[in-house]
C-alpha cells in the first residue's frame, strides 16, 4: 500500500502503531486508489497494513475489478480491511459499478477481490440500488439470412396473372 500524498503526517512505522495522514491524501494499491482528507493506517504485529479509515468530504475509493469492472464509492467514512480486500462505506455511502449498476444507503460493504455488496439503511430505512442490463449479444439470425429476391413468378409476370 503507497500513500502518494499528503499534506503533513504524524505517527510510527512499528508493529501495532498507526500513522495518520492529513490533506488531499491518496492511498494506493495495485488498481485501488482511496482518497480523503484524513487517512489513518493500522499496522499489525508484522508492521503490515491491517486496515486504513479513511474520512473526508467525502473519502473516496475506486478499484477495477479482475473483470475489467470499475467500481467507484464515496462516502463520509471508508474502513478498508486490508487482508479481507472489504471496504466498507459509511454516512450517504455511494457505490457504483460501471455497467452494472449503482447502490445508496447509510452503509454499503463492498468486497474489492469478488465485487459483491451489500447495504443497510437507517435514515428512510431503504437502501436504493439501479440495476443496468446487459445488453443481448446479437444472435446473427438476421444477419446471416439470405436475401430472398421477390418471387420468381411476380417477376415473370409483372401483371401478377397467373
Amino acid at each position: 500500500m503507497n500513500v502518494e500524498n499528503a499534506q503533513r503526517f504524524d505517527g510510527k512505522y512499528a508493529p501495532n502503531s498507526t500513522a495518520t495522514f492529513y490533506g488531499n491524501v491518496i492511498i494506493t494499491q495495485g488498481t485501488m486508489k482511496v482518497t480523503g482528507d484524513k487517512a489513518v493506517v493500522h499496522f499489525d504485529a508484522d508492521q503490515n497494513v491491517d486496515h486504513v479509515l479513511i474520512t473526508g468530504t467525502p473519502a473516496h475509493i475506486q478499484e477495477m475489478d479482475d473483470s475489467g469492472n470499475l467500481m467507484l464509492g464515496h462516502a463520509n467514512q471508508l474502513d478498508y480491511d486490508n487482508d479481507t480486500g472489504i471496504a466498507v462505506l459509511t454516512g450517504h455511502a455511494f457505490i457504483q459499478q460501471k455497467g452494472r449498476g449503482e447502490a445508496h444507503g447509510d452503509k454499503l460493504t463492498y468486497n474489492t477481490q469478488t465485487s459483491e455488496m451489500t447495504g443497510v439503511s437507517g435514515t428512510d430505512g431503504r437502501v436504493h440500488m439501479t440495476f443496468i442490463p446487459k445488453p443481448k449479444p446479437a444472435t446473427g439470425k438476421t444477419a446471416s439470412k439470405p436475401v430472398v429476391p421477390a418471387s420468381a413468378s411476380s417477376a415473370s409476370n409483372p401483371k401478377g396473372q397467373h
